[in-house]
C-alpha cells in the first residue's frame, strides 16, 4: 500500500489515525445487506459498550453521521412529549444541545455558565428541586470548548436520586478518559468513531440501557435519528435502516481491535503522558491556560492567546501546518484561546517535535517573551 504522509493533528478530532486503521479502509466492495457485513456490524455493536464497562445492561446503536447526529438521536428519542430537559451549558457543546431542543420544541431549562466555569452541583440540585417537571438531564463529559471535564459521576448520582434520566455527551472522552458505566449508571452516552477510539469520521453511536427500549418506542421526533427503530433494525436484520459508510465501519472495527490490544489503561496512560509533555513544554515557553489545573481533562488545553503585537493565530497556524502540525482556534471561551489536543494516534515524540516547532515559530516571529 502507498505510504500516506503522517500529519500530527492537535485539533480535538478527527484525530491522527494509525496506518492499520487507514489500511482497513481498503477492502473488497460488499453490499452492506450481506451476512458477512451484518456480522461485522454486530461485533462492533457488542464491543462499543465494553470500552466503558457497560456489561450486559447496555446496548449500542450506530448512525451514519457526525457525533452531533448521535446527540440528536439521544435527545429526540429519550424525552417523551410530557418530558422536560435540564441542560448543563458551560461550553459550545452544551449550547448545541440547547439548539437541538429548540429546533424540536422540546421543553427545557438551561443551567448556563460562562464557557470555562465549572458547574456547581448544588446549583443543579436546586434547579431539580425547584422544577419537578424535569425528567432528563444532559451534560457534556469533556467540554472541548475549554478542556474541562465536568463532574458527570456526581451529577448522575444526583439526578438519579431525583428519578431523572441522564444523557452524557462523551464525544471526546469515550476511550480516552476513565468512564465506568457501572459506576455512572447514565441512561445514555454518545460518542463518535473519529476521536479517542481513533477510527475514521462518519459514524456516531449511542450506548444506552437495554431496559429503556420499550419506554422510548413512541418518543422519537426524528425519522432518521430514531434510536428505537435503528435498534430494532439491528436486532431483526443485523442492518442499519439506511446505507452505512461501509469502509468507515471496517476502520472502526480495526480501531476497536487496536484499543483492546492497547487496553483502556494503556490508552489513558499514553494520552496522559502526551498531555503532561505538552503542558510542561508550553509552560516553559511562557504560555498560560484558561482553566486551573484541577479542572483540566488531561486531553485538551485551551491556551490563552498572547497579547504580544507580533502574535497572530493564523500566522502561527500556517507556520505549524506547513511543518505537519495542525492546531485549532478557540470557540467562544470567556477569554481568547487556541486549543491543543492530544487525542488520536499520538506519542511522546510527536508532542516533543511539536514543541520544537512552536519554539521555532516564536523565535522567527520575534516573540522572545510571551505577555498577557
Amino acid at each position: 500500500m502507498k505510504t500516506v504522509k503522517r500529519n500530527i493533528l492537535l485539533n480535538p478530532g478527527p484525530g491522527t489515525t494509525s496506518d492499520e486503521v487507514k489500511q482497513a479502509l481498503v477492502v473488497p466492495d460488499i453490499c452492506p445487506r450481506e451476512k458477512e457485513f451484518c456480522d461485522l456490524m454486530d461485533g462492533i455493536k457488542q464491543d462499543l459498550p465494553r470500552v466503558v464497562n457497560g456489561g450486559e445492561d447496555y446496548t449500542a446503536v450506530l448512525f451514519t453521521s457526525s457525533g452531533t447526529g448521535g446527540v440528536e438521536a439521544a435527545i429526540t428519542s429519550a424525552i417523551p412529549e410530557s418530558g422536560k430537559l435540564l441542560i448543563v451549558e458551560n461550553g459550545a457543546y452544551g449550547t448545541r444541545i440547547k439548539q437541538i431542543a429548540v429546533r424540536y420544541r422540546i421543553p427545557f431549562v438551561a443551567y448556563t455558565l460562562p464557557y470555562g466555569d465549572f458547574p456547581d452541583v448544588d446549583q443543579i440540585k436546586s434547579i431539580l428541586e425547584q422544577d419537578t417537571a424535569i425528567t432528563h438531564l444532559a451534560i457534556i463529559d469533556h467540554e472541548t470548548t475549554t478542556g474541562m471535564r465536568n463532574p458527570v459521576a456526581e451529577v448522575c448520582q444526583l439526578a438519579h436520586s431525583k428519578q431523572v434520566e441522564v444523557i452524557v455527551d462523551c464525544m471526546s472522552s469515550y476511550a480516552g478518559l476513565p468512564i465506568d458505566l457501572q459506576d455512572w449508571q447514565a441512561e445514555y452516552i454518545v460518542s463518535s468513531s473519529n476521536k479517542c477510539i481513533q477510527g475514521m469520521a462518519g459514524l456516531s453511536f449511542v450506548i444506552f440501557k437495554k431496559n429503556l427500549l420499550e419506554k422510548i418506542q413512541h418518543n422519537t421526533r426524528s425519522f432518521y435519528f430514531d434510536l428505537h427503530a435503528q435498534h430494532e433494525g439491528f436486532f431483526q436484520t443485523g442492518q442499519m435502516q439506511f446505507t452505512p459508510p461501509v469502509q468507515v465501519v471496517y476502520a472502526l472495527r480495526k480501531a476497536l481491535d487496536l484499543f483492546f490490544e492497547e487496553t483502556a489503561v494503556g490508552r489513558i496512560q499514553r494520552y496522559r503522558k502526551n498531555y503532561e509533555i505538552l503542558y510542561k513544554g508550553l509552560k516553559r515557553l511562557g504560555f498560560d491556560f484558561l482553566l486551573p489545573d484541577q479542572y483540566q481533562s488531561g486531553i485538551l488545553l485551551a491556551v490563552k492567546e498572547p497579547s504580544n503585537p507580533e502574535y497572530d493565530f493564523t500566522a502561527m497556524h500556517d507556520y505549524l501546518y506547513e511543518r505537519g502540525f495542525t492546531i485549532y482556534p478557540g470557540k467562544g471561551a470567556k477569554e481568547a484561546t487556541f486549543r491543543l489536543s492530544v487525542l488520536g494516534d499520538l506519542y511522546a515524540e510527536d508532542i516533543q517535535s511539536f514543541l520544537v516547532e512552536m519554539k521555532n515559530y516564536l523565535d522567527v516571529s520575534g516573540i522572545h517573551k510571551i505577555t498577557y
